[in-house]
């Protein structure tokens, strides 16, 4: 069996998520892993037919999940203006940039994460489109540290990153002082909380809530998870897909 907790994993967050999973194991049935699986393809971690829990994102879970794993809950992370189960992006620019709105980025060079990230590729691009434009210069990064660090070190004029990953960014990298956002995109349902068809996710959604309410203050907060609630599936099917990177196999 198989277990993951892969967005918001980075070395300062990895203790309390490993924690996390020792909480929520001891409240399922016999049989689900002992450590958290890391490293490796993500898709053959979602795709798996004995996944216990992992978390996906709205996008992936949209484009090629549905029908193939069951949504467990969603995350109250707790971010500014946005409610529980929901999340947002934060456009992110050179603190030495004299653009100052986001219309002025029109054709300037997005580092994004992921071609599926909802919050690296979709949310942004659904937002310039609101506003009569697109992002159709682009630096595939990897992650939304990496694009982070492409703006700082130069070598990008913008990124969007989840607001949950600035904030981390914020607390442990130091070239983010280098940095400042300029806007956030609309909220859209969060990362969920995912189980394969053949487990019980009532069971899972239930360890995963006790889990959470076992850790610490302190320990929730260092990975911005609160608590769990449900937002339906027909949220994250309404989110439009934009259309894909221009070179997705060019990474940095």
């Amino acid at each position: 069996m198989i277990a993951s907790l892969p967005m918001y994993d980075r070395p300062e967050t990895a203790a309390t998520l490993d924690a996390l999973w020792r909480e929520i194991r001891s409240r399922l049935p016999e049989g689900a892993p002992e450590t958290l699986t890391r490293g490796g393809s993500l898709w053959d971690v979602w795709e798996a037919p004995d996944l216990v829990l992992s978390q996906t994102c709205g996008y992936p879970y949209r484009a090629r999940l549905k029908g193939h794993v069951q949504l467990v809950a969603m995350p109250d992370n707790r971010l500014p203006g946005v409610p529980p189960g929901h999340y947002n992006s934060v456009f992110v620019v050179r603190a030495d940039d004299p653009r100052r709105t986001l219309t002025e980025f029109a054709d300037a060079l997005l580092a994004f994460n992921e071609p599926l990230s909802q919050s690296g590729w979709g949310a942004p691009q659904n937002h310039a489109a609101a506003r009569g434009f697109k992002f159709s210069r682009d630096l595939y990064t990897g992650a939304h540290v990496r694009s982070a660090r492409a703006l700082a070190e130069g070598r990008a004029e913008i990124a969007c990153i989840d607001a949950l990953s600035w904030r981390l960014i914020q607390r442990h990298d130091p070239h983010a002082a280098g940095l400042r956002e300029i806007e956030r995109t609309a909220p859209t349902p969060a990362p969920p909380f995912i189980t394969s068809m053949d487990q019980d996710a009532a069971a899972i959604r239930a360890a995963l809530a006790e889990g959470i309410a076992a850790l610490s203050p302190e320990q929730r907060d260092v990975i911005g998870l609160f608590g769990i609630c449900d937002v339906p599936e027909a949220d994250y099917l309404a989110v439009p897909n934009p259309a894909p990177p221009t070179d997705p196999e060019s990474r940095v």
